[in-house]
């Protein structure tokens, strides 16, 4: 066990360097914290705090602890983010992110640009595009969300939400899409606005631009835009139940899908758009290196999901017999989890919407050249031609991946409002 000299040894190191903290003694630092991940520069960490994990980092102007201890294990944290109490582990925040006392943030997590949440959130392999805030007394995991222009014009999750990421079979292939990513990352989408207590039924899907009214539960998916949605309540009563028929399992598969190829697309932005934008900061490269392990942490945890639900499905055909409902597209299933779980580290990643891709970032590099500023502000200034261009080439990641999927599952009948011929 680490002696206490040696953590305190750590914390005055980074007193030295920059760093404010006005109650050294009260700090504890693990021995595999990198004291050069943490940057010297307008630093602030509050007493009561825990910094532990090697691949911790905290970028310049971050605030840890303002509102009560703090619990960071192997996170990224970008500059001017704020972690004002609570418990945060394998996550990435990026910069002005910040979340309020209490808030459980485990593995999996990315808060991008002014991306927040109040008192006593939980997350978990949730992905939060910039603005995004959420209420208090909020259980949120396994969701992705996007949606509004700017700090004034953001979706908003109301307090006392929670998201459904847990079935009575034991599954959690749940992720919900609520916006997307090819439209989301432009940053000039409606923004869509959760009523508190109130919640959602994953795995499901959700346009820009809707508003769930307070105390709704959402059990449906909603393509449609710009709509208020109220849904009524179940009539009471007991009814037969059949545990592990998987009798909606083109729409479990289809959302599931969606949610990891809109992961890959985000991979791509990543890559090839973000990236310089890191490499301009102090210890940016470290962030977008801990960017990219949370989209592979996305991508492993929705995998995984599959296969243990596979592997469900497998076993319900032999118990159920006859009341198995479509036991063709379950076999085909089962056969084929191991080549769509390939769908989304194949180079159809990589090669595809390549015309529109080399387009959009050509015009992408020109406008930065000839505006620059920050990555939020180089986006939301893009003319209309070049965002649609961006969207073209991440929604032709998304789609291509999913014809490959119905490919494989002709019998569950996927994506039938995608063009067959492309097959």
């Amino acid at each position: 066990m680490e002696h206490p000299s040696e953590s305190h040894d750590k914390v005055f190191r980074l007193i030295d360097k920059g760093v404010e903290i006005r109650n050294p003694l009260s700090i504890d630092i693990g021995d595999e914290v990198e004291v050069d991940r943490i940057s010297g520069n307008g630093v602030r960490i509050y007493p009561g705090c825990r910094i532990y994990g090697g691949e911790t980092v905290i970028a310049s102007g971050a605030r840890i602890g303002q509102e009560g201890p703090v619990t960071i294990e192997d996170c990224q944290v970008g500059p001017k983010v704020e972690l004002k109490a609570g418990y945060f582990k394998r996550s990435a925040f990026l910069e002005k992110a910040n979340m309020g006392l209490g808030a459980h943030v485990r593995e999996g997590c990315i808060l991008e640009e002014e991306a927040n949440g109040a008192h006593c959130v939980g997350l978990k392999q949730t992905i939060l595009f910039p603005f995004v805030t959420l209420g208090s007394l909020i259980n949120f995991c396994d969701c992705f969300m996007a949606g509004g222009t700017s700090r004034k014009d953001h979706s908003e999750v109301g307090s006392s939400y929670i998201h459904f990421n847990f079935t009575p079979s034991g599954d959690k292939t749940t992720a919900s899409l609520i916006g997307d990513v090819p439209r989301g990352v432009m940053l000039n989408q409606p923004a869509i606005f959760l009523g508190g207590q109130g919640g959602m039924v994953g795995p499901l899907r959700l346009n820009y631009g809707n508003v769930i009214a307070a105390g709704t539960i959402l059990r449906k998916d909603v393509s449609e835009s710009g709509k208020l949605i109220i849904t009524k309540t179940y009539r009471a009563g007991v009814f037969p139940f059949v545990m592990d028929l998987y009798s909606g399992l083109s729409r479990i598969l289809e959302n599931n899908i969606l949610y990891l190829a809109n992961v890959a697309a985000l991979e791509q932005w990543y890559i090839h758009v973000r990236q310089p934008f890191f490499f301009s900061q102090e210890l940016g490269d470290l962030i977008y290196g801990g960017v990219l392990d949370k989209l592979a942490l996305a991508k492993k945890e929705r995998i995984r999901r599959l296969r243990v639900m596979t592997d469900k499905i497998e076993a319900s055909l032999e118990s159920h017999g006859d009341q198995a409902v479509g036991r063709e597209g379950k076999r085909e299933l089962c056969q084929t989890i191991e080549r769509i779980a390939e769908l989304f580290s194949d180079d159809i990643v990589e090669t595809s919407g390549l015309k529109s891709r080399d387009g959009f970032l050509e015009a992408f590099r020109v406008h930065k050249q000839e505006h620059g500023g920050t990555y939020v502000e180089t986006v939301q200034s893009l003319p209309a031609g070049v965002s649609e261009k961006g969207t073209a080439w991440l929604q032709g990641i998304v789609d291509a991946i999913s014809l490959k999927a119905a490919m494989l599952l002709p019998s569950l009948s996927l994506f039938k409002d995608l063009p067959r011929d492309e097959r």
